[in-house]
């Protein structure tokens, strides 16, 4: 097949090009900018766009399909040439179905936990050399790509988003997989600016689970409330199986899993990530994984990338970068930190960044969210709310939210990286948490700064 790719460049559009491209069939694309590590990657597989910008002339009547993306806008040239010549038109989701609907669709749904749970499910498999077809949104230790697609494999796991598909098809991704096999983490409201109230974005998960292929099953998390109302509510005819997080202890800085064999140290740590491993385990059970197995594999998983990850050490601090932005992730994961390292001094630096963060109404949502840090501090800049075309956001506003006498808030760049730099790391465990790069902040020299102080 002949496929073009809109929008070539994104994170998971790249990753797709990639896997096409690896499958044997003809891909090209465009992009009006390309950012690493996606630039290099499509370069080395001779898929990089040789200009950057749009060109109609590139979309003709000897393409297959066209791949839209999300950073694309409705009147791209490109998208208007493939309407005006018929072709086929595909979102990301909608392409990944198209290539799946012969297989057993396992998707991992949820507003928090789903790209943990989908790399610890393709850890245990690829541990125990299971191939299957895959869509992540992290990279894995031990795997090339985010997306892998055989003509061969009889299960494919989906990271199921609730984003929105293509700037012309505005329902979320996971709408459009249609599962045999499904599980939901946890439902907290995300993503304002698509799901303007919360009954909005709930309404969007119960459409989820109502897409389950009759016969499928829901695996789900019966400890959160908002979750067991929709699995609940449902009048699918699908088997409904809950799971709860396994008991488990902290010594001396180590997890332990209570297993049927006794306690076994993990890599990961935090209730909400033994949640997800508890996830993850019937999910693999349903695909053919018996426990013992699990459990064999699940103690080398080291987590997904940008989860909670240790990026230094030195004996009196350790430092941890994670992804997590909206309120539900940030409170999970300054608990987790806090409770695997009780006696260290928890300095906890949050990015507010998106979209939501910045909404007044929503940003009462963090109430709490930091309360298990010993030294709070919130930073974002004014451009970015500047560039996203909302009211300023005042310090008071996010005081007011978090509910801490004693949050810093910052808002220039220099000034933050300065008391980064500033503040006294002896027995400390340092927590980073951003979907940004924190106004610029060099971690790497961040790092070099901790080990020669």
């Amino acid at each position: 097949m002949n496929i073009h790719f809109i929008a070539i460049g994104g994170s998971a559009m790249h990753n797709l090009a990639l896997a096409l491209n690896h499958k044997g069939y003809i891909v090209t694309g465009s992009d009006d900018v390309i950012f690493e590590p996606s630039k290099t990657r499509l370069a080395a597989e001779g898929l990089l766009p040789e200009t950057f910008g749009w060109f109609s002339e590139k979309i003709t009547s000897n393409l297959d399909a066209v791949i839209l993306g999300m950073h694309a806008k409705a009147d791209n040239p490109e998208l208007l040439k493939a309407q005006e010549l018929g072709l086929e038109i595909y979102s990301y989701p909608e392409f990944l179905y198209e290539q799946s609907k012969n297989k057993t669709r396992v998707v991992i749904g949820g507003s928090h936990g789903k790209t943990t749970i989908t790399s610890m499910i393709l850890h245990v498999l690829n541990y125990h050399n299971r191939d299957v077809d895959y869509m992540v949104g992290a990279q894995l230790d031990g795997f090339d790509r985010m997306v892998h697609l055989t003509e061969k494999n009889d299960f494919i796991i989906l990271e199921g988003d609730e984003y929105l598909s293509s700037p012309i098809d505005r329902r979320p991704k996971f709408h459009l997989y249609k599962p045999n096999i499904a599980l939901l983490s946890g439902i907290a409201w995300d993503h304002i600016n698509v799901f303007p109230t919360f009954d909005n974005y709930v309404e969007q998960f119960q459409i989820f689970v109502d897409s389950i292929v009759k016969g499928g099953s829901i695996t789900y998390n019966e400890e959160d409330e908002n979750v067991v109302k929709v699995v609940e509510a449902s009048e699918n005819a699908i088997r409904k199986l809950p799971y709860h997080t396994p008991e488990y202890s902290v010594e001396n800085g180590q997890t332990l899993l209570d297993t049927p064999e006794g306690p076994m140290p993990i890599e990961v740590f935090g209730k909400h990530n033994l949640s997800n491993l508890a996830g993850a385990k019937w999910i693999c059970q349903n695909m053919g994984i018996d426990e013992d197995d699990f459990y064999e594999a699940i103690g080398t998983f080291k987590g997904a990338s940008k989860r909670l990850e240790k990026i230094a050490e030195s004996p009196s601090c350790i430092v941890y970068k994670d992804f997590a932005h909206s309120p539900s992730k940030v409170a999970a994961t300054t608990k987790a930190v806090k409770e695997q390292y009780p006696d260290r001094k928890l300095i906890a630096f949050l990015e507010l960044h998106t979209y939501s963060s910045f909404n007044p109404e929503f940003l009462k949502e963090y109430k709490g969210a930091l309360d298990p840090a010993d030294v709070p501090v919130v930073f974002y800049l004014p451009e970015s709310v500047a560039i996203k075309k909302l009211n300023p956001v005042t310090a008071a506003q996010i005081s007011e939210a978090f509910q801490r006498d004693d949050l810093t808030i910052m808002t220039d760049a220099l000034a933050f990286k300065d008391y980064v730099y500033a503040e006294d790391y002896d027995n400390t465990v340092v927590l980073f948490m951003s979907s940004g790069n924190y106004g610029g902040l060099d971690l790497e020299a961040f790092k070099r700064h901790l080990e020669n102080n």
